[in-house]
């Protein structure tokens, strides 16, 4: 197993690999508020991306400059090898899980 991965690191994989594998900070955050109704701080969405370029589950580069930007750099991520291996055990765990229980986890939801 590659390691567990948090809540947020998760999404942000989901978002990075919904993004065909690279995308910006900006464009994850976007992702995240979209998809998951999950509004993080900028630098919250730097950091979790930064442990997870330590753990080797994706990798970094800095784009061009922009004028849109004044002048500064957009940070951009690419999911590794080892970080596809990681979602993928961290989805096969949540599936199992939640096998049999879409039906009262769906219950619960129209009932709030």
């Amino acid at each position: 197993m590659a390691g567990s991965l948090g809540e947020l690191e998760q999404l942000l994989l989901l978002g990075l690999m919904r993004r065909s594998g690279e995308a910006s900070g900006i464009e994850l955050r976007q992702e995240l508020s979209e998809r998951a109704g999950r509004d993080l701080l900028p630098g919250a969405v730097y950091t979790i991306m930064e442990r997870l370029r330590i753990r080797d589950y994706v990798s970094s580069y800095t784009g061009e400059t922009t004028s849109t930007r004044g002048g500064r750099r957009r940070k951009y991520y690419r999911m590794t090898a080892r970080g596809e291996r990681a979602l993928a055990e961290s989805y096969q765990q949540v599936a199992r899980m939640a096998e049999g229980l879409a039906e009262a986890l769906h219950t619960r939801l129209e009932q709030k």
